[in-house]
């Protein structure tokens, strides 16, 4: 016997959420990490860099991020 495709019918008309508890789930002090994407060649050279240092691709970011804040905060009036 071989399994029926899915489709889109599969999911019921109404959903019952009677039972369900809004926030269960929710967190105040939950700290989320955002993604950020780089473009394909940023990628690549701080990939290369970071392989040549033995660091994660992550710490590399940070580090260069953190000195280019320092130099715009120094620039500011």
């Amino acid at each position: 016997m071989t399994a029926k495709p899915p489709d889109d019918n599969d999911m019921p008309a109404e959903i019952d959420f009677s039972g369900a508890a809004r926030g269960k789930f929710y967190r105040q002090d939950a700290k989320l990490n955002l993604p950020v994407y780089l473009d394909a060649e940023v990628q690549a050279h701080l990939t290369a860099i970071a392989a040549k240092k033995g660091v994660p691709v992550s710490e590399l970011a940070n580090e260069l991020l953190k000195k280019e804040i320092a130099i715009i905060e120094a620039a500011e009036p």
